[in-house]
């Protein structure tokens, strides 16, 4: 039987090969990293070592790295009333954009009556003019913009809309976790007061995520309390052969991000060309700077449920969207943001590509593409 090709890269990695390494090694330690005696001390070397690595690869320090046990719980202690920057009072309202993952449009720790969400354009790109208006019509905000979209790819304009938020007295935090390892990716450079990551996007462990503050932003209110771990931000026994696994794979990504980059998007472009081939099969946010792994696809009469089997089937694993809502039987909220019917929203299907893709995986998912569109799309 021929090996499965992997085209689901944007719900998860294959682990690192340096991830896995500096995780066996920190699971032959004994000691808790906040005890005082030799072995506590190792421990905190290795949570403290990967915590230096986070901040020196995002632009920030490592005292402002917060490690968490996911991406989500990283954007739930972002999003917490009464942040405030160097210069500005306390944020007292929440403004996401409407194709934020769904542990962003949660809202955090928020009240529902004071979350406003921030249009897109057709493309999946955040509309400036409308986050200059809500800004206008109440007190400083928090905004929250993710840097790439999960499911489409599109990139978002963060060093413009932070410029927006901080002449009108807000804060910005930026969604990061598909961002790093594929793009550049700086908080100085772009802005950011807040940014969020996960390991196991970027070839790292599952269950491990990260918020990194800016310097001189205050007020982060921890969604844990008990032991003080953190710096007193996130409650609990830091993970410790994960973040260690964290921290080799951000080293490990960021080493390979300038090569890995340019030969997937040259396949992706490829995955691309062959999927329009067939009558009627379109690309959203083709029109948009994107990841240069990511491919959002449909074509007329097309069920994704049912082209994710049929991918399957053939040896090849895609997504209909998002893993945390790919499994629900509903249009994707980032589609329908962006203006499209619910039946185009119903027949997205996503394929993702990473740093071990080859050529051959995309001829196997063209030719699977092409057995299952004339089987599909017939009439």
């Amino acid at each position: 039987m021929p090996s499965r090709v992997y085209l689901d890269w944007n719900a998860t990695t294959p682990l690192r090969s340096e991830a896995r390494g500096a995780m066996l090694a920190a699971y032959e330690l004994i000691g808790n990293p906040s005890s005082v005696h030799a072995e506590g001390r190792e421990a905190r070397r290795l949570v403290e070592g990967a915590r230096a690595i986070l901040a020196t690869a995002v632009g920030a320090l490592p005292r402002n790295v917060v490690f968490t046990s996911t991406g989500t719980e990283a954007n739930a202690l972002a999003l917490s009333p009464g942040l405030r920057g160097p210069s500005g009072g306390p944020v007292e309202r929440l403004l996401v954009s409407a194709v934020e993952h769904a542990s962003v449009l949660a809202g955090g720790r928020f009240p529902a009556d004071e979350i406003g969400q921030i249009r897109v354009t057709r493309s999946g790109v955040i509309d400036l003019d409308h986050l200059k208006a809500l800004l206008r019509e109440g007190p400083p905000a928090l905004v929250s913009i993710m840097a790439a979209n999960n499911e489409t790819g599109a990139l978002q304009p963060i060093a413009e809309a932070a410029g927006i938020v901080h002449g009108a007295g807000g804060l910005l935090h930026v969604d990061a976790i598909q961002a790093l390892g594929k793009i550049p990716f700086d908080i100085k450079v772009i802005g950011a007061d807040l940014a969020t990551f996960s390991a196991h996007k970027i070839g790292g462990p599952k269950g491990v995520g990260a918020l990194v503050v800016a310097e001189g932003v205050a007020g982060l209110e921890p969604v844990l309390r008990g032991g003080g771990q953190e710096l007193n931000r996130r409650a609990g026994t830091e993970n410790v052969a994960g973040i260690a696994g964290f921290g080799a794979s951000v080293r490990a990504a960021l080493q390979a991000l300038p090569e890995d980059a340019e030969r997937v998007a040259t396949l992706r472009d490829r995955l691309e060309n062959g999927i329009r081939s067939m009558a009627g099969a379109m690309v959203f946010s083709d029109d948009a700077r994107r990841l240069p792994n990511t491919v959002l696809f449909t074509a007329p009469g097309l069920k994704a449920e049912t082209a994710v089997i049929g991918f399957d089937l053939e040896g090849v694993a895609v997504s209909s969207g998002s893993a945390c809502s790919s499994g629900k039987v509903q249009p994707s909220h980032v589609l329908s943001a962006m203006g499209y019917d619910p039946t185009v929203a119903q027949g997205a299907v996503r394929l993702s590509l990473g740093w071990s893709t080859e050529p051959d995986d995309i001829n196997r998912a063209l030719e699977a593409w092409r057995k299952l569109g004339n089987t599909l799309l017939k009439g």
